[in-house]
């Protein structure tokens, strides 16, 4: 087979949607890792915002925010927003049971609904907003 009967590569180009998912090891890796740190995040801020309740609420969102917001940017894609607000979810609704003996952690407070609410609201801002459009910039210049 000569270089003249191989097809040529072509590029990839289109919607991010249509562009084929990398499952290397590493990025399940790294994914797997924000949402452990997803749910850490959620456990922590159910802590904080009921301590503290206006500034521990605040702070318990900006740190929500700053996980979502770095996975997408640690992994270049929405994927790194999702995982860690998937393990934020999944922390914040188990922790919201009340267990047999009557304990519970979430009351039924402002600070609480504005906990869950808010920090579904930054999980999807964060996972919809994704990164710019525009791909790194090279050393050379765009269509010379």
């Amino acid at each position: 087979m000569t270089s003249k009967d191989k097809a040529p590569a072509r590029a990839q180009s289109g919607s991010a949607l249509a562009q084929p998912i990398d499952f290397s090891p590493g990025r399940i890796a790294a994914l797997l890792g924000l949402l452990v740190l997803g749910a850490l995040v959620g456990g922590a801020g159910a802590l904080a915002q009921g301590g503290w309740f206006p500034g521990g609420l605040l702070l318990a969102l900006l740190g929500a925010a700053g996980v979502f917001h770095g996975g997408a940017r640690l992994t270049g894609g929405r994927a790194g927003a999702v995982a860690p607000a998937a393990g934020w979810l999944v922390a914040v609704m188990l922790l919201t049971t009340s267990r047999p003996e009557g304990d519970f952690l979430f009351g039924a407070g402002l600070g609480s609904y504005l906990f869950l609410l808010g920090g579904m609201a930054v999980a999807v801002i964060c996972a919809t907003i994704g990164l710019p459009g525009q791909p790194p910039a090279s050393g050379a210049r765009l269509g010379k």
